[in-house]
């Protein structure tokens, strides 16, 4: 992907609307959008979006398992099981 195509001033989205939108929705690639010569937003689909949400969110929960693995806060896999068994006769 190459953004150095997908680099347009504002007064371009603000004349072309409607060709960005179906534009984004093609392609799934981000728009900057650019004021006074210097990059202000970026501009997606919601598909595009929707998936980068999904992906960080993926991400967080790796880093927040390896945060746990590096402070020793593990247990066997043979505990875990067995604390969901006492836990769902418990119940």
């Amino acid at each position: 992907m190459k953004y150095s195509r997908q680099i347009k001033p504002i007064s371009y989205l603000k004349a072309h609307a409607a060709d960005v939108v179906r534009d984004l929705s093609e392609r799934h690639e981000p728009m900057v959008i650019t004021q006074n010569g210097e990059a202000r937003l970026v501009v997606q689909d919601v598909e595009s979006y929707e998936q980068t949400q999904e992906t960080l969110a993926l991400l967080k929960i790796l880093a927040l398992g390896n945060q746990q693995i590096e402070a020793g806060r593990v247990v066997d896999v043979k505990q875990a099981f067995q604390r969901v068994r006492q836990n769902r006769t418990a119940d």
